[in-house]
């Protein structure tokens, strides 16, 4: 299952001190159901505030979004956060996982947060941690598990309720070269699998450029950029 993702001339500015930092400055983004799409650009371009928008976890100064046909400004607080939970799965550079819970309990936490069965929820983690090859590892803890492991654990949660669109902000930006290729290598499988479009924010242009396009944001705009 997957969704398309249109964005019509996003703005975005913040209050820096005494200044406001003209971040986005008319972004339009169209990406096909299925699609995997990487947007790279240097740090503090506003990469991450564009996969916050699209995301729904902000909201533009003025411009649209529209996932699968759903024009996110027409949703109030809480009819929000259910498209969200239902609709998107994110995957940080950091892993955001829960200390005290196992990894097969952290892969677990969309579907509790949801309302599904307890049943129904252990099977699907189980399952995607199979996928991921850790499941000899699923009764461990975070501070068990090394830095790719953790990522890992992080990207099956993201798919746990099998979300049409998967948003990744820097996904290997804290991994060593080989644990991120591993992880990379695992999301383009995923994806390919499950049928999920994906955004994937990166500064790493050899990862990038083994996704389907390549955007680059520049001058708070986009721009697409050759592989």
């Amino acid at each position: 299952m997957s969704v398309s993702v249109v964005a019509r001339c996003l703005h975005k500015t913040y209050r820096d001190g005494v200044r406001n930092v003209d971040v986005l400055q008319g972004v339009d983004l169209e990406v096909a159901a299925g699609e995997f799409v990487a947007v790279v650009g240097p740090s503090g371009c506003g990469k991450s505030t564009l996969l916050h928008l699209l995301g729904a976890l902000d909201t533009p100064d003025s411009g649209e979004v529209q996932i699968g046909g759903q024009e996110l400004q027409d949703l109030d607080l809480r009819q929000l956060a259910g498209f969200r939970n239902r609709t998107i799965g994110f995957v940080f550079q950091f892993q955001e996982l829960l200390a005290d819970f196992t990894a097969l309990e952290n892969v677990m936490m969309p579907g509790r947060i949801a309302g599904r069965s307890e049943a129904e929820t252990t099977a699907r983690a189980r399952l995607l941690l199979q996928e991921v090859g850790l499941e000899e590892r699923w009764d461990h803890f975070p501070n068990q598990l090394s830095g790719g492991e953790r990522q890992r654990v992080a990207l099956c949660r993201a798919l746990l309720l099998e979300p049409p669109l998967l948003l990744a902000d820097e996904p290997t930006g804290n991994l060593d070269p080989r644990s991120g290729t591993q992880v990379f290598d695992l999301m383009l499988e995923l994806q390919n699998r499950h049928g999920t479009t994906a955004l994937v924010v990166t500064h790493n242009p050899e990862l990038a450029g083994r996704c389907g396009r390549v955007l680059a944001l520049e001058g708070g705009v986009l721009h697409p950029r050759d592989r």
